[in-house]
């Protein structure tokens, strides 16, 4: 039987596990140096006030004094070290996380930055103030069994206290459990809306739609309030009663010593070292509860991180592949959104040559962008395959095979970094090959009449450039490196005369190169320079072949409601 694979996050932090047993140890002496005060307080009446001894009392002070001033050293001590242990975790962490967000399927939804955000809440609280109380907790008995050696009877009471405390505090679980529960979904609906919402302002502005955008975005934003203030409610009523029996007991434990002390079983030193070891013993179980939202937050976080890496598992280096010719091949490709019954596509199946061009056409919604996608292994098919040279797309790692792609999507986003930066991709290689990219796209002396030439800034998404600009960029980020297979979704969309004539030199370019290009465009002075056009419709394949064939079929009388559909969205 095969072995199961270790769940991955908790194998990570396992490597800071040295760590967390420092701050363990250092605990364990924190907690039983907490046990000077009552100590002190045990001899100060038994002995000192007895004897009447001055010297005795000075020394005992004085000890007392040298064990505060350590206790506190080491609190400080384990603080430092759980800080250090938040950076390792980061250093070791939080770049794999990086990565799988970036591979998790596009299909998948959700806000991407939240599953970070997610991380560093998980990572805050194991590293930080929260977590001292976990710490104290398995220590608590210590205290108690020093309860039990000043008298059995305080020892038993202190015990069964502690176990009432506890049960409330499995008893808070249970009544937040379910509003925190819906207010975390609430909370993940509400900023997955908000992050859309703000990705589009100006036409929320152009359009006048913020009233109503502000409507829908507070439903969620509102029943995530409700439950939190549910949750807060149970959680702060129960923290009350927690406190109330904490207090009680200290002052119930004096009374049960004082009694003790009448029936001169005790010493009256005894009874006041069990009233302050009891409420040392049950401060944590507050403590907790009182942090138990930031708990329960750092726990599903924990989980939803786990999911992430689980779901987008580190792949094996394999085998390293040639750099492939370009021979591109599609065999039955099918794509269906998970969620969805109706799929984007259906069986396409087609195949090009090195340095052959395909032009993909179709009207809006036949799935030519999902093709596009699939093509680069951006989305990996519900069925069939996409072969490069041979080799499926979707399981080549993209550390190797984006070295070999150019890919040019229908909405174009630049890195808030330099023009050179953005071109090369952020590799740190031969700035002539960025150069030879912006040439290629034609953009080269649009750039030199930037600020600041290639380092100029290009703002968050490509802000301080025009579309047409960021479209040029893009393009030439697409040919950087010299790629065996280019692919263009809509890349003259925002292109003007110019534009289109230095688009159509590029693609020629890539084609003497032996590259091969994909491009989804409608403007005939794109695909004249096609060599093959596909024409997809519904998610199927309807037409494909040379590109003076399927022009012959589409021109012909029968094909004109197609001609139609095909240039419906052009």
């Amino acid at each position: 039987m095969a072995s199961k694979r270790p769940v991955e996050l908790p194998r990570m932090l396992r490597t800071c596990s040295g760590y967390f047993m420092t701050a363990l140890m250092f605990s364990l002496a924190i907690n039983l140096l907490y046990l000077a005060g009552p100590l002190y307080m045990m001899q100060v009446y038994d002995r000192v006030i007895s004897s009447a001894s001055e010297t005795t009392l000075v020394m005992l002070t004085l000890a007392l004094l040298m064990a505060y001033v350590v206790l506190a050293s080491l609190d400080s001590v384990r603080a430092r070290v759980l800080t250090r242990a938040g950076v390792r975790l980061d250093q070791r962490i939080a770049a794999r996380i990086m990565k799988a967000i970036i591979h998790r399927p596009a299909a998948s939804g959700g806000a991407r930055s939240q599953l970070l955000r997610d991380f560093d809440t998980f990572r805050q609280f194991i590293t930080g103030t929260g977590i001292h109380a976990i710490f104290d907790l398995p220590w608590a008995p210590i205290y108690i069994a020093v309860i039990f050696m000043l008298h059995p009877v305080l020892g038993a009471f202190a015990l069964g206290g502690a176990l009432l405390l506890i049960g409330m505090a499995l008893l808070n679980e249970w009544a937040v459990k379910t509003p925190l529960g819906e207010a975390g979904t609430a909370a993940a609906r509400n900023y997955n809306f908000t992050e859309m919402s703000l990705r589009n302002t100006e036409v929320v502005r152009a359009m006048g739609m913020t009233d109503g955008l502000l409507k829908r975005w507070g439903r969620d934003r509102n029943l995530m309030l409700d439950r939190q203030a549910a949750a807060s409610d149970r959680a702060a009523t129960m923290q009350s009663v927690i406190r109330f029996l904490r207090l009680s007991m200290q002052s119930m434990i004096l009374g049960l010593g004082a009694y003790l002390v009448i029936e001169r079983l005790t010493t009256a030193g005894a009874m006041f070292a069990a009233s302050i070891l009891l409420g040392r013993a049950l401060q944590p179980v507050e403590q907790i509860v009182g942090s138990w939202r930031n708990l329960v937050a750092a726990r599903s976080s924990f989980r939803r991180v786990n999911e992430l890496l689980d779901a987008n598992p580190v792949r094996d280096a394999g085998l390293s592949l040639p750099r492939p010719t370009g021979r591109l091949s599609v065999e039955g490709l099918t794509f269906v959104m998970p969620g969805n019954s109706k799929p984007i596509l259906r069986g396409v199946s087609f195949a090009i040559e090195p340095g052959e061009v395909l032009g993909v056409v179709g009207p809006s919604g036949a799935g030519k962008s999902t093709l596009a996608r699939q093509l680069v292994g951006v989305l990996a098919p519900t069925a069939g395959a996409v072969r490069l040279d041979g080799s499926d797309v979707s399981v080549w790692a993209h550390t190797t095979l984006g070295r070999h792609v150019g890919y040019l999507p229908q909405d174009i986003e630049l890195f808030a970094d330099t023009v050179a930066a953005n071109i090369s991709r952020f590799q740190s290689g031969d700035d002539e090959e960025a150069i030879r990219a912006a040439n290629m796209a034609g953009v080269h002396d649009m750039i030199l009449r930037l600020p600041n030439g290639y380092d100029t800034q290009v703002g968050e998404g490509g802000a301080t450039l025009s579309g047409g600009y960021r479209q040029r960029v893009g393009l030439a980020r697409a040919v950087y490196a010299d790629p065996s297979l280019v692919v263009l979704d809509e890349p003259s969309s925002n292109l003007d005369a110019d534009g289109d004539m230095a688009l159509t030199n590029c693609i020629l370019q890539l084609k003497r190169r032996g590259t091969t290009v994909v491009l989804v465009s409608h403007r005939p002075s794109t695909i004249g320079v096609v060599d093959k056009i596909l024409v997809l419709k519904d998610g199927v394949a309807e037409m494909f072949g040379t590109r003076v064939e399927v022009m012959a079929r589409l021109t012909r009388p029968a094909a004109v409601p197609a001609v139609r559909a095909a240039s419906a969205a052009g």
